[in-house]
């Protein structure tokens, strides 16, 4: 099951960062077809967030086809998204190459920046438009991941 992080200095709408968390987990393949959304309930005492908030991202999530909401039962992950799953070996090159730049001094926003030129560089047709602002993601932490 996901397990919620809210950053409240990141400048994300919070609901967005609950949309952002639950995609990172589609993709990662934390998350499944079948599996159960924690309920707003949980995620509210977990986080302190207003209900509605959790409420209008898993609204978000259902509009996009990701999960369905079943009445008295819960919200459940309809399909999941990519093919990066948590135990890849490329996440194991990506977590050595993060630790070689934290030796190196280099901080979170410029780990982010680097690797958001390369990523622009080499998957320039979902790049953001020059003049679109770049936003800095969330801090995500899941159940079962290392904080």
């Amino acid at each position: 099951m996901v397990e919620y992080r809210i950053d409240r200095h990141s400048g994300v709408a919070t609901y967005v960062q609950i949309v952002q968390q639950t995609k990172q987990a589609l993709r990662l393949g934390l998350l499944r077809p079948g599996d159960k959304l924690p309920t707003a309930r949980e995620v509210v005492e977990a986080t302190a967030i207003n209900p509605n908030t959790v409420l209008k991202a898993y609204r978000e999530l259902e509009r996009e086809g990701l999960v369905e909401a079943r009445r008295g039962l819960g919200t459940f992950v309809r399909r999941s998204l990519g093919a990066a799953p948590a135990d890849s070996p490329l996440r194991a090159e990506l977590e050595e190459w993060a630790a070689r730049a934290a030796t190196a001094g280099l901080d979170r926003d410029d780990v982010a920046a680097l690797f958001t030129a390369v990523l622009d560089q080499h998957f320039a047709e979902s790049a953001p438009h020059p003049a679109a602002p770049l936003r800095q993601a969330p801090e995500q932490h899941f159940q079962g991941e290392p904080s």
